[in-house]
């Protein structure tokens, strides 16, 4: 089991950062791959990033190259850079984690979510 907790969001204005933080319980965080998705009101939930248990990271194409997804092991915890925001990245943006140590990319790919932290970016 996995429990997972998102912090960091916030409202911000077009061009800044922001970094999401997710904490994770549980004695296996090393093992999963973690990814971070989002949800804008009235879309499907999509994903962000995400990074293997080895560190390969993968990025959706909107988020390439403002947007960096790293982990730390020792702190249980996943984080995710945001650069360069835009309105378009308004959205909850969730944390996940599957206890298998290859990235998936679709929301059916993970077992555990946290309950979400609103990202809002104004223009």
């Amino acid at each position: 089991q996995v429990q997972l907790v998102e912090s960091g969001g916030g409202l911000v204005q077009a061009g800044d950062s922001l970094r999401l933080s997710c904490a994770a319980s549980g004695r296996i965080f090393s093992r999963c791959a973690m990814g971070w998705f989002r949800q804008a009101p009235g879309k499907e939930r999509e994903i962000v990033a995400a990074i293997s248990a080895s560190d390969t990271t993968y990025y959706a194409d909107s988020v390439k190259g403002r947007f960096a997804i790293s982990r730390d092991n020792a702190k249980n915890t996943v984080y995710l850079q945001m650069n360069s925001l835009q309105p378009d990245d308004t959205a909850v943006y969730y944390c996940a984690a599957r206890p298998i140590l290859h990235i998936a990319t679709t929301t059916t790919g993970y077992d555990y979510w946290g309950q979400g932290t609103q990202v809002t970016v104004s223009s």
